[in-house]
């Protein structure tokens, strides 16, 4: 009359109820009420699911609460995965290293035109330069450059590495630039005719640089053309576009990481010194 013996068989053996991480977008049906929803998030404790119409109700995270698929289970919530730590960046691009304090300045140097050249170089390879504790220099100008490279006497661990604006085959730059012909010294270049062009005009907020005519100075031609008054408003405009290499033009890049490599290469004495 009371079917089965209820004392046959492995009574003492509990059913085991799954447990099911709550994860975002699991439909999943509370064995109460019959609501049916998608989890969305969860408030105080408890998971918050949300039915076809929209509507969200809180549920608490009691064992055997729910079912899925006709299956009853207990809900949890997912674990928090810990996204491995990011990897930060110099405006170089170089991998960032914390708690390094700047070198001593070291004997080689890296020489640029002017200020502005060197305050842009400051501002993308400025945190590599002081860990490796090198220099940069503006000149005024290039035209003697053979007479700054005498005058500085360069040598095995003192090395010069110089970049040139408007560094272009036939130009007054490049015939300056073959008078240099120490191998202490490293000389390269970008082919814009300022180093504000180096910098990418949209970032600056133009299509393009201003085409200046032949024989017109061409800081205040470009000042002219966008409407501002004074060089240095223009200059203040674009070192404030500039964060990282991002920015600029990839010549410049590509010669200031060659000058880089230049003077911060181990120097190996001559073979008759290393016997």
């Amino acid at each position: 009359m009371y079917g089965e013996d209820v004392l046959s068989g492995n009574w003492r053996r509990r059913k085991v109820i799954p447990e099911v991480e709550a994860e975002a977008d699991l439909v999943v049906e509370d064995a109460d009420s019959g609501f049916c929803g998608a989890v969305v998030g969860f408030e105080f404790g408890a998971v918050v699911l949300e039915d076809r119409h929209g509507k969200r109700r809180n549920f608490p995270l009691e064992p055997a609460a729910f079912l899925l698929e006709g299956q009853v289970v207990t809900l949890t919530k997912p674990v928090a995965v810990q996204a491995p730590p990011r990897q930060l960046r110099t405006a170089s691009g170089s991998t960032a290293v914390g708690n390094v304090r700047a070198q001593v300045a070291k004997a080689s140097r890296i020489w640029v035109e002017g200020i502005h050249d060197a305050a842009l170089v400051e501002r993308i390879w400025g945190d590599d330069l002081r860990i490796e504790g090198v220099v940069v220099e503006p000149l005024d100008g290039i035209d003697d450059l053979a007479g700054a490279v005498r005058d500085f006497r360069p040598a095995r661990g003192r090395r010069v590495g110089v970049l040139v604006d408007h560094l272009v085959p036939g130009s007054k730059e490049s015939r300056i630039v073959a008078a240099v012909t120490d191998p202490n010294v490293l000389v390269t270049g970008h082919p814009y005719i300022d180093v504000w062009q180096a910098v990418k005009p949209e970032r600056v907020g133009l299509r393009a640089w201003p085409v200046i005519p032949p024989g017109q100075p061409w800081k205040e031609g470009v000042c002219r053309a966008v409407g501002i008054g004074q060089p240095y408003e223009m200059w203040r405009r674009i070192l404030s576009s500039v964060n990282s290499y991002k920015d600029v033009e990839t010549p410049l890049i590509n010669a200031m990481e060659r000058l880089i490599d230049f003077v911060t290469e181990p120097s190996e004495p001559p073979a008759a010194d290393r016997r």
